[in-house]
């Protein structure tokens, strides 16, 4: 069992703890805001599973029917904890209104504050791990995760803060209203995770700095070589791999032998930069060069 996978166990098994511990927070207070915290836990634990199913499909080998693999099944997954969060926040919202026109005093707060700041924590220490982690393994699924995670860490902080402000000015009607804030801002996360997933489904090109990486390679890598331009380079990203096919303009006289050790030296050069690339190279003669997206090499 690799890293990514066991981060992704990990994520139940602290989902199910935070959950229990939210709920004793709820129950030992009353809380309205407390309740709506320890709820979104459920979304947690929902989408916590949600990630381990995605990365085994992704794991899946090529094969007849998917010749590039299974890698999207990740952004299917992020897709579907953008949207459980979403509804994670309508529901706090629903709640939120009820408790406007019945506020009521908490049982025990402080020991409710105190159970639940020590679920946020433990939150927010597995959603940094979980961040680095999938951006280290290139799984969009666990950072979609650990981004969720802490959206979660967000909402405790600010259950704790309505929470405390409603004790100390005996004003009840903070603990919904503090909710509503919380449900608001989980609302904008979950579309960002919604939206960094659909980029990958729609194919997207990778990143500016990423697309300058794969250019700088081409380029040292060409300058030993025969080759004249490289055009038309696409790339995309599906899960940790990275897509990248372009044209590479060579004399006309060249050799098919010297083109494809020209063209296994970039590959190489291309995989020791992105380790997870997957490189197609149309090698095409001189009278071919491109006029959309050209870079002289010689």
């Amino acid at each position: 069992m690799d890293r990514v996978m066991r981060l992704a166990i990990g994520s139940v098994l602290v989902g199910l703890f935070v959950m229990a511990l939210k709920l004793v927070a709820w129950q030992v207070t009353g809380s309205l805001a407390l309740m709506s915290d320890a709820l979104e836990s459920l979304v947690n634990l929902a989408t916590a599973l949600a990630v381990i199913v995605a990365l085994r499909v992704a794991r899946r080998p090529a094969d007849d029917n998917h010749p590039y693999g299974h890698h999207k099944a990740e952004f299917f997954s992020a897709v579907l904890e953008g949207v459980l969060i979403v509804l994670a926040a309508l529901f706090i919202l629903r709640e939120a209104w009820g408790g406007f026109f019945a506020p009521r005093a908490m049982d025990a707060p402080i020991l409710g504050m105190a159970i639940s700041a020590s679920a946020g924590a433990i939150n927010g220490v597995w959603a940094l791990l979980l961040i680095r982690g999938g951006r280290a393994h290139r799984s969009p699924a666990l950072v979609a995760d650990g981004k969720h995670l802490m959206t979660d860490v967000v909402s405790s902080v600010g259950v704790l803060i309505g929470v405390a402000l409603a004790v100390l000015t005996g004003w009840w009607m903070l603990d919904p209203l503090m909710a509503v804030v919380v449900a608001l801002n989980i609302l904008w996360s979950g579309w960002g995770v919604i939206r960094g997933s659909l980029s990958g489904l729609m194919d997207e090109a990778v990143p500016d700095a990423e697309q300058a990486t794969i250019r700088a390679v081409i380029a040292e890598v060409a300058r030993d070589g025969v080759a004249i331009e490289m055009h038309d380079l696409r790339t995309r990203h599906a899960g940790p791999v990275t897509f990248i096919d372009f044209h590479l303009v060579v004399p006309g006289q060249t050799t098919v032998e010297t083109a494809h050790a020209l063209c296994d030296r970039i590959e190489a050069a291309l995989h020791d930069a992105l380790p997870d690339a997957r490189v197609t190279i149309h090698v095409e003669p001189e009278h071919e060069a491109g006029d959309s997206g050209h870079m002289r090499l010689s």
